[in-house]
């Protein structure tokens, strides 16, 4: 697994805990880091703190174009995925569109269920598709 893709994994491990526990996501990275000597990757960081900064509009997007799926409903995994790949897509220029996209589905193939894979990639294809309109 690359650097970058380590570093989507543990944003994943952290947003997902910090929404299970209802506490926050920088509580959950300070807690980590006390608890050991490792150093956080930087990109781990930049994923945590860009899906907080845009989560309401990224949170709308999703709720919008997931298709008679509310966030509620998604296994909470798919929801932190779907917002992570969203911010990647979106709004970090860094990370070429269809790299987001396969990451997302990746991540899902390994840590959520048989039908996610192919939910996430279509919601996000949606969202590349639209994401000139939605950026406008």
């Amino acid at each position: 697994m690359s650097a970058r893709g380590k570093a989507r994994s543990r944003a994943l491990d952290v947003l997902f805990e910090a929404e299970q526990r209802s506490v926050s996501a920088f509580d959950v990275l300070r807690a980590r880091r006390e608890k050991t000597d490792q150093i956080v990757n930087p990109y781990t960081l930049e994923i945590v703190e860009g899906v907080l900064s845009r989560q309401a509009v990224i949170d709308e997007f999703l709720e919008t174009y997931s298709q008679g799926w509310t966030l509620e409903r998604m296994p909470s995994v798919d929801r932190v995925i779907l917002r992570i790949g969203t911010w990647e897509l979106l709004y970090n220029d860094d990370v070429p569109d269809g790299v987001a996209v396969s990451e997302a589905v990746a991540l899902a193939k390994t840590l959520s269920t048989d039908e996610s894979p192919q939910f996430i990639n279509g919601l996000l294809g949606r969202l590349q598709q639209l994401k000139p309109s939605l950026l406008a």
